[in-house]
């Protein structure tokens, strides 16, 4: 078994909001919704903060609790939730919030979890790769985003755009028939995406932040297969780098239109073989 992990901020100027940590038996990848300059979120932590501290909160709960991953998760919402609801506003529309994606491998299986759009690849042989992302909060801004994606990214109307995109985007959160993600109510983990797959079919996981994973889904610069195997190859950090790369072949979003410009982007590899 061998696990291999990278992560990186969209800028160095900026906290990195994705958090990823693994242990013998679990992965957890975190990433933390950014909020654009001009929006309120009731909260004086921030986005970083609530990823990191879910994330290390799930960290230790997987670790500990064989109980489904969707009650771990739950558990750690209201865990997080307590540790500063008495000085935020947690009813707040942009209180922070983040995705979740999870591995856990028991005695005879792997143990899965998404949680908005972060991606779980999982290798099973010489078919395709079994594919996990929760595609809600897509299909929402689907509706939303076509004057964002006409402007060009970096000019004072792309960025007004992409804010009121993300304020619309707001009033569909964790509601029915909108898209749901791990913030301040712990009912959101019963919509999560969960499954498992027998540890003797499985040769390799991969567990992305959207960040990582546009280089096959927003850019369609790679395959799943490509990237599970430039993963075990070159490893995540090789990802990153290429992701990187097209980023900045395309700065101001007009081959590929898309709120941000650069992400944040973290990558982990479990290898079962």
């Amino acid at each position: 078994m061998r696990l291999r992990l990278a992560t990186e901020p969209a800028s160095p100027a900026r906290p990195n909001e994705d958090f990823a940590g693994v242990t013998s038996n679990a992965v957890v990848v975190v990433d933390g919704a950014g909020t654009p300059a001009g929006l309120e979120s009731g909260c004086s932590h921030g986005v970083a903060w609530y990823a990191h501290t879910l994330g290390s909160t799930l960290l230790a709960a997987v670790t500990q609790n064989t109980g489904p991953l969707a009650e771990i998760l739950s558990q750690a919402i209201r865990t997080v939730a307590s540790l500063h609801d008495f000085t935020c506003d947690l009813s707040h529309a942009g209180s922070p919030s983040a995705t979740v994606a999870m591995l856990r491998r028991t005695e005879d299986a792997v143990e899965w979890l998404v949680l908005a759009d972060s991606v779980v690849v999982l290798d099973t042989g010489p078919a395709q790769p079994i594919v996990i992302c929760d595609d809600r909060v897509e299909r929402i801004g689907a509706r939303y985003r076509a004057r964002m994606d006409d402007l060009r990214s970096g000019s004072p109307e792309h960025t007004e755009a992409f804010r009121r995109y993300v304020e619309t985007l707001r009033e569909h959160r964790n509601r029915e028939g909108g898209f749901w993600v791990a913030a301040a109510d712990p009912l959101a983990a019963e919509h999560a995406l969960t499954g498992s797959v027998p540890v003797d079919r499985l040769r390799a996981a991969a567990l992305l932040s959207d960040g990582a994973s546009r280089l096959v889904d927003l850019f369609g610069l790679a395959t799943w297969r490509q990237v599970l195997d430039l993963l075990d190859g070159s490893g995540p950090e090789e990802l990153i780098r290429r992701t990187r790369e097209a980023e900045r072949g395309d700065p101001d979003g007009s081959r590929w239109p898309r709120g941000k410009a650069y992400d944040d982007a973290t990558a982990v590899f479990w290898s079962f073989s």
